[in-house]
């Protein structure tokens, strides 16, 4: 959404008449749902790696003796996933050794499962209310007008009509249905580090808003959705609980335009009616290296001085502005499914003294470099991208968000790594905060990724003989 981009969401319709709220205050950090999905799919450049039933990454896996495509844990989750996979295995054996696009093969589950019973399947959503495939909306007239949503669902409707018997398929007016409904519905099933395994649909979930400013946040344990809240609210009213769709860490335009494409809406949240500061999302810092002040860059910029230092912004700086962004852009779109370090350096090197700290594109840029460090262990230049992601994060994520908890967790273990316990200490805490919050203790995050580093840092502690 969640880095989330971690997350996508649903639409809010109810099947109950009258939702009774509870009047009750709900802390923060409280769990006020907990649902598993009525169909999911392993995204397939993990099905060797992860159990198609729980999502667990297993380097000792075995594989379905009848299709040879699904992997798992072991028998006991090859039987609780027999249930749905039997109205899949044959045909995954027929297409074999082709791989199944994963919107085709959900489109497959979806399928059979609605010809299975899952028509009168009921998502709770608390204890008496709930919702129902039939709830969901399929925004079909705007799927109509979705030139590159009907190209890819025509092409899946391809693909499953020849995998498929023509009598098995519904037509393509229902297979329609089924797609909007699956694009709009759809969640992100996310593990620990918070990186997309697969995608499933929650019918109960499904009652939840949208807003870039939320109240609460969605998290997995393995494919099981937990519904946390971040905010206390006075009492639980699903009418008022709202969870992000999308990553917040963008401009006011650029996530209307990401839900108004992939949701069909525009959001009318406090963040969104905000007048935006543009200066610190899009502006550069003042050319004159003495000043801090920073400056929103326009047509009108060219010539006009700086209302701090009075420095003249020449047309050369403006246009050096200008090709930096869109140099970062233009990396920025080739590297949405695989990061590279030496190509994130070069672009914080050329927008230094030009893009001020809490440029979007900046920051993106800067998270890339961070992750892609760790992965190729260059820990010096992680810890030093991820001292400067703390306070953007702060900026532009709520209180309590995952991915700050997150960050503040790494940059314990690299602080640590570089024998500086105390300051390791220090964000230890910080992820501890958040991450009760956002998971809870009993999480399986939280027990193996906190509780260790929490004995590890007490050891030094007492080694050092620091109390």
């Amino acid at each position: 959404m969640y880095s989330l981009h971690c997350l996508q969401g649903a639409e809010n319709t109810t099947n109950s008449s009258e939702m009774p709220v509870k009047k009750e205050a709900i802390l923060a950090g409280t769990t006020i749902l907990m649902e598993k999905p009525f169909v999911y799919v392993l995204s397939c450049k993990f099905r060797t790696e992860c159990c198609d039933f729980c999502f667990k990454k297993n380097l000792d896996m075995m594989k379905c003796s009848n299709c040879k495509y699904v992997y798992y844990c072991d028998k006991l989750c090859q039987k609780h996933a027999w249930p749905l996979h039997k109205h899949e295995c044959k045909t995954l054996k027929h297409i074999s050794p082709r791989i199944l696009p994963d919107a085709a093969r959900m489109l497959l589950k979806l399928i059979k499962k609605l010809e299975n019973g899952g028509l009168t399947y009921k998502g709770y959503y608390s204890e008496k209310n709930y919702r129902m495939w039939k709830d969901l909306m399929s925004h079909y007239p705007e799927l109509k007008n979705d030139n590159g949503r009907m190209d890819h669902m025509t092409s899946l409707y391809a693909i499953l009509l020849n995998v498929l018997n023509e009598e098995l398929m519904p037509n393509f007016a229902e297979f329609m249905g089924l797609y909007g409904r699956m694009c709009v519905n759809s969640f992100n099933i996310c593990n620990q580090e918070l990186q997309s395994l697969g995608t499933g649909i929650y019918i109960g979930a499904s009652i939840i808003d949208h807003s870039c400013q939320p109240n609460a946040l969605a998290v997995f344990e393995g494919t099981t959705l937990l519904i946390r809240t971040v905010e206390k609210l006075p009492y639980l009213d699903w009418l008022k609980v709202r969870i992000s769709y999308i990553d917040v860490l963008a401009s006011t335009e650029e996530r209307q335009k990401e839900l108004l494409e992939t949701y069909y809406f525009l959001c009318d949240c406090p963040k969104c009616l905000t007048p935006e500061n543009k200066e610190e999302v899009f502006g550069a810092v003042c050319s004159n290296a003495a000043c801090d002040n920073v400056v929103y860059i326009d047509d009108s910029t060219k010539g006009s001085r700086c209302q701090k230092c009075d420095v003249i912004f020449s047309s050369e700086f403006i246009d050096l502005f200008k090709s930096v962004v869109e140099f970062t852009e233009m990396h920025l779109g080739s590297m949405k499914n695989i990061s590279y370090l030496d190509v994130c350096k070069i672009c914080l090197k050329r927008q230094k003294g030009l893009l001020n700290k809490y440029h979007v594109r900046h920051m993106k840029i800067l998270d890339l470099a961070f992750e892609a460090a760790i992965d190729l262990e260059d820990f010096d230049s992680a810890l030093e991208y991820g001292l400067q992601l703390v306070e953007s994060y702060n900026k532009y994520y709520p209180m309590f968000h995952p991915l700050t908890g997150l960050l503040h967790l790494k940059l314990c273990k690299l602080l640590l790594y570089k024998d500086k316990t105390i300051d390791g200490i220090s964000h230890l805490r910080k992820a501890s905060d958040i991450l009760k919050i956002t998971h809870s203790v009993n999480s399986s995050l939280y027990k193996s990724e906190v509780f260790p580093l929490i004995q590890q840092c007490r050891s030094l502690l007492n080694i050092n003989g620091i109390k």
